[in-house]
């Protein structure tokens, strides 16, 4: 069952905006409560959430219908004036990979579902910049609203410049979750039961824990992973902070958008097939047409693609997909299909997101075989890494991204995760290296330079 918990014991929501002058976005994170929200998106708006004036957490295989329960009952009781629809009021978290919690290091304190409403939220939109104030509670009015308004505008407009975006803090140890023998065996164990006809796909994934040398500045992390992958949906989101550890951090820029919803209007990603860039632009022209040739990663892309087609049916008028083509970032690149589709009927956009969750680019096919060997096989809990991470407004629309590209940090310790598409004719080794690709967009802003 979903919880709802707010700064009081009866839900009443005001939401007040303001435009302000545009705010450094490193300024605004660094001075933010615990737990702080970052999401931006391509053609999104960008947003940073200070606190939590409501939580809702669920966990369990209900946990989509719960939090959309819980979601309504709040926005049900709002008295909003945005100002502007970016700056609307919105619920910012996501959900844990696995039906049940996410267990064990570094996910104690993620729950199966949790997402939060922040206090404070600065908005970066094409109209400008917006500061929204938001309180849940019975006391909670639109006078006492706008005082604070009026209070965090001035705060937000003092704030200290914040210097030269800080180098990455350096690695000192890594360990692997995954050792390579036992990874040879996983991948021989799946490709054997593929060709047995038992599945036709299964993403097996690897953790790398990595030492520190300082603690890492999530700010300063944001900034750079948003200049080197700018096409990418960067997240930040925190759970509440407890005394006697520090604050925990699952952030990511992750290049797969998993659905976003408007009116009756779908988008989403078929994101299955990777390379590397090459050093030059003939090699790297190179790489991308052997990529749209190769049957391994053809074969993988076209499951995914067929089965998020599949996967929306039930809920469309029509689908479209165009054909795949090639999605360059800035140390891989991978096939990709955009995909929109017209609801026949209007949806909440978290019965997509279970409709789609996981897809067969993060879990395999048939689903529940792919998840039953993903849990026997890979030593580590996945958490909310591969998980949806986004948000959801007062309409049921909403945008979610998989969270893939991402680490957990606590302090000085960050745990990094990334997964390949295990398929009939799939190597340990190449499949090895791809893991190996894939981790350098988070150790790049990690190790020293």
């Amino acid at each position: 069952m979903a919880s709802l918990r707010t700064d009081e014991a009866e839900t009443h929501l005001v939401s007040r905006s303001v435009p302000v002058s545009a705010p450094s976005f490193r300024a605004v994170l660094r001075a933010a409560d615990a737990p702080r929200t970052v999401w931006s998106a391509p053609d999104e708006a960008t947003v940073v959430g200070s606190g939590a004036a409501a939580t809702v957490t669920a966990d369990g295989p209900n946990r989509f219908d719960r939090v959309r329960e819980a979601a309504e009952d709040l926005f049900s009781s709002g008295d909003v004036h945005a100002g502007t629809e970016a700056a609307r009021p919105r619920l910012f978290g996501g959900f844990a990979f696995h039906a049940d919690s996410a267990d064990g290091s570094p996910w104690e304190d993620f729950p199966g579902a949790r997402f939060v409403f922040p206090r404070v939220q600065v908005t970066y939109a094409d109209n400008g910049t917006w500061l929204t104030v938001n309180a849940v509670g019975p006391d909670a009015d639109a006078d006492a609203v706008e005082e604070r308004l009026a209070t965090e505008r001035e705060r937000i407009a003092s704030l200290p410049d914040p210097g030269p975006v800080a180098d990455p803090p350096g690695v000192v140890d890594r360990r692997r979750t995954t050792a390579r023998d036992d990874w040879n065996a996983s991948v021989n164990a799946a490709v054997e039961r593929i060709r047995d006809g038992d599945l036709r796909k299964v993403v097996l994934a690897q953790a790398l824990e990595a030492d520190l040398e300082t603690d890492l500045s999530i700010p300063d992390v944001l900034e750079r992973l948003g200049d080197s992958y700018p096409e990418c949906y960067r997240f930040l989101v925190e759970p509440e902070p407890e005394a006697d550890r520090p604050q925990a951090s699952f952030f990511g820029a992750t290049p797969e958008r998993l659905v976003s919803l408007r009116g009756r209007t779908v988008e989403t990603d078929a994101l299955a097939g990777t390379t590397g860039r090459g050093e030059t632009p003939a090699e790297d022209e190179w790489l991308a047409r052997e990529l749209l040739g190769d049957e391994k990663n053809v074969h993988e892309h076209a499951l995914v693609a067929e089965t998020i087609r599949d996967q929306l049916s039930p809920f469309a008028s029509s689908v479209n997909a165009p054909e795949r083509r090639v999605k360059r970032l800035a140390t891989v690149q991978h096939l990709w299909t955009p995909i929109t589709a017209t609801l026949a009927r209007n949806e909440h956009v978290l019965s997509l997101v279970e409709a789609l969750h996981p897809t067969p680019a993060v879990g395999g096919l048939p689903p529940a075989k792919a998840l039953e060997t993903i849990r026997e096989t890979e030593p580590f809990d996945r958490g909310w890494y591969a998980s949806p991470v986004g948000w959801i407004d007062a309409a049921g629309y909403g945008s979610f991204a998989v969270a893939l590209r991402s680490a957990v940090v606590r302090g000085a310790t960050a745990t990094l995760f990334a997964g390949v598409g295990i398929v009939s004719d799939s190597d340990p080794d190449g499949e090895w290296d791809e893991v190996q690709l894939k981790y350098r967009a988070l150790l790049d802003e990690l190790e020293r330079r």
